[in-house]
């Protein structure tokens, strides 16, 4: 078998393989090779460059795939669909295996770095922490949706929702104050359980010169600084700060032609979680920058002027976005900006 470049189609339970050999011909072709038979395959091909798709399992594969000598490759699913043959009219696995192999050769084409296990398990944390949060959200709007049919409204902020449920609730009839008070406790089984993982990522940051490096960059706190950290390790995927902006999507989105550059909107693209934390921070720096008189606040002050509160806050998360990769890059070598 002479294989050098295979694309594995990564599934739950069936996996499809398309191998071709050094004249890009055919070599191997396994439309369904099931997942208790398929780190034997990969373990009897010679070393070779594997190409998958980010998906569930993807890093886990990769690593397995590793340990048998194979170079690999983990590419979004968007940038390999103009591959296939025949486009959106021919979808299955086989095709999407070809697609793989073909797009992993590609000399442009953008991979996304592997995660060790220790980085997966960082980003467990943050995940749940995450979910915690979107469910403590869920619940709260639910209160005030079943409390306004009531005639109550309840003020906006956290502290004052509490205090507003707990102060009408022994007044509420029959199954509205037992189904409110169970929403309560529901609330707060979450808090304590968001306070645990707060503490959690507080001991990752402690434990982590990489985190406590990124910061010491203003608007780059603990839960930025080891999401980062366990996202992209020491940014070696990334040949520079933009190209890591880029990956989060935080750069302007092109609509040039004719030699007119138009820029629109930032292309959101990549992380979700890590562009948010960066806008967080960013507008955290802008909203301190008042009255102080260091070049990072006057930069924050006159763009704020020029662009608007939250163009501004925006480039600042680019910014900051571009030294992390240099922290995390340099190392010692990095200053952090006056």
């Amino acid at each position: 078998m002479s294989v050098v470049v295979a694309g594995i189609d990564l599934a739950k339970h069936v996996f499809a393989v398309h191998g071709v050999n050094e004249a890009g011909q055919r070599e191997l072709v396994k439309p369904e090779v099931r997942r208790s038979k398929l780190l034997e395959l990969v373990a009897g091909m010679p070393p070779c460059l594997i190409g998958i798709e980010a998906c569930s399992g993807a890093h886990y594969w990769a690593r397995e795939f590793q340990k048998h000598g194979h170079t690999v490759r983990i590419m979004a699913p968007k940038f390999v669909a103009p591959y296939r043959m025949g486009g959106k009219h021919v979808k299955n696995d086989a095709a999407d295996a070809a697609a793989i192999c073909e797009a992993v050769i590609r000399p442009n084409m953008r991979f996304v770095p592997i995660k060790t296990i220790d980085q997966q398990a960082h980003l467990f944390v943050h995940r749940a922490h995450q979910g915690y949060v979107v469910a403590r959200t869920t619940i709260i709007n639910r209160i005030r949706g079943l409390l306004s049919e009531l005639g109550i409204v309840l003020p906006q902020s956290f502290k004052g929702f509490h205090v507003g449920v707990f102060k009408v609730l022994e007044d509420l009839p029959g199954y509205c104050n037992m189904v409110i008070g169970d929403l309560m406790s529901e609330l707060s089984h979450l808090q304590e359980r968001i306070a645990h993982s707060e503490k959690c990522i507080q001991h990752l940051a402690q434990q982590d010169v990489q985190a406590q490096r990124l910061m010491k960059l203003r608007g780059v706190g603990p839960t930025t600084a080891t999401a980062i950290v366990a996202s992209i390790g020491n940014g070696h995927d990334f040949q520079n700060g933009r190209q890591f902006s880029a990956w989060l999507g935080l750069v302007p989105r092109q609509h040039s032609s004719g030699g007119k550059a138009k820029l629109g909107r930032i292309t959101k693209a990549g992380d979700r979680y890590l562009r948010t934390l960066l806008v967080l921070g960013a507008r955290a720096v802008l909203m301190n920058a008042h009255g102080k008189s260091d070049p990072v606040s006057r930069w924050a002050l006159q763009l704020k002027e020029r662009r608007g509160f939250a163009r501004a806050a925006v480039a600042i998360a680019a910014k900051n976005a571009r030294m992390c990769w240099a922290a995390l890059r340099l190392e010692e070598r990095f200053k952090v900006p006056a």
